[in-house]
Parts: structure tokens; C-alpha cells; sequence
């Protein structure tokens, strides 16, 4: 004896199949988009350097958070440092130093130190310093000199691409950055001009 199974009972069929397989697929989907609206969306990470030309000080912060704060050489009253937002453009290690008939390379003698953190100001950097007594000093012709150790530990803590504001004014963030202004802030025309330092033409 033969079964005889309609047209319209296999139709029958595959209809719920075609019915369970959509319902399996849309609470699936749902699952999946519940799921992804619980998971964090990770925050993209944010550092800027911020100098204080009036404080003499550079901080590094990051995601809002002042993570280290370092004192520093900025430009004497002749060759002030550059006010505004800049990026970092480069990072050199053991950087030679060129001025105007000068040439110095990297060792003892060379007035950037063992590393240059070049700005998107031509000519500006951040970089060490072969006369340390400068620091704390408006004494450079622009650039923000560091002393050797805190340039190498801020060198390996920023990349190329980071923010680096450079501000001369005094306001409530800077000074809830850097504390109170100095007494005297102190200014060495003399040293300025006897040193040759910055900016550096890379």
C-alpha cells in the first residue's frame, strides 16, 4: 500500500520549518544585540602634556588625572616659548644639534642633551639641557629644556601624535595643576645669550 502525502501537506511542513528557523534567528539576533549593549565601549586613551610658562613646569595627564609633573626651562623674555596647542612630531634619541654655523653632535657638549621631543612649531622642541642650572629659569630661546632624567622618563611616556599645550597665562586649571606661582619668578637674560640651545633646525 502507498502513502499518499498531498502537495499541500508538504507545503504544510515546510512552512514551519521556514517559521521555526526565522524564530530561532530573530531571538538570536535580540540575544546578540542585548549582549553588545552591555558591553563597555572602551574609551579611546587621552594624554596631552600641559607646560606653564608662568609656573616653570611641565605635567603629563592623563584621562583627566595629572600622572607626573616635572620642572623646567622655558624661553627668557627675549625668545619667549610659543604659546599654544601643539603636537609632538618627532622623537629623537642622541639628537644633533644645528644652528647657524654650528653643528654639534650628540655627546657632552651638545646643548639638547640625549633627547629632543620635536613640536609642530618648527623649530620648538622639548629637550634636555648641558647646563641643568638653567632649570626653573626663563632662559632658552623658546624651547622647554628638562633635566636629562625627567626628558628620558618623559620620552618614553609620550608618542608621536600626543597634545602639548604650552600656556603663558595663569588660570584655575593650571593652578590646580601646579599649585601656587613661585614668589620671584626668575628670568636669566645673560645665560640666554650666552647659550646656544634652541631652537634646533631638524
Amino acid at each position: 500500500m502507498h502513502t499518499r502525502v498531498s502537495h499541500l501537506q508538504i507545503g504544510e511542513k515546510q512552512a514551519i520549518r521556514i517559521a521555526a528557523t526565522m524564530i530561532f534567528l530573530a531571538f538570536g539576533a535580540r540575544n546578540l544585540m542585548a549582549q553588545t549593549a552591555a558591553d563597555p565601549v572602551p574609551q579611546k586613551h587621552q594624554r596631552k602634556v600641559v607646560v606653564s610658562v608662568a609656573h616653570r613646569k611641565l605635567a603629563v595627564v592623563e584621562n583627566g588625572h595629572v600622572r607626573k609633573i616635572y620642572p623646567i626651562a622655558v624661553g627668557a623674555v627675549a625668545s619667549p616659548s610659543p604659546s599654544g596647542v601643539f603636537e609632538i612630531k618627532n622623537r629623537l634619541v642622541q639628537p644633533t644639534y644645528y644652528h647657524p654655523g654650528k653643528v654639534i653632535p650628540a655627546g657632552a657638549d651638545n646643548p639638547l642633551g640625549t633627547r629632543w621631543i620635536g613640536l609642530s612649531a618648527k623649530g620648538y622642541g622639548i629637550p634636555g639641557t648641558n647646563i641643568e642650572s638653567s632649570i626653573g629659569k626663563a632662559a632658552s630661546r623658546g624651547c622647554i629644556r628638562m633635566r636629562r632624567e625627567d626628558l628620558e622618563e618623559l620620552f618614553a611616556d609620550v608618542e608621536v601624535g600626543d597634545q602639548v599645550e604650552i600656556r603663558a597665562g595663569v588660570d584655575p586649571e593650571l593652578d590646580s595643576i601646579f599649585g601656587e606661582l613661585p614668589a620671584e619668578p626668575e628670568s636669566d637674560g645673560v645665560l640666554s645669550a650666552s647659550m646656544a640651545g634652541e631652537p634646533a633646525q631638524q
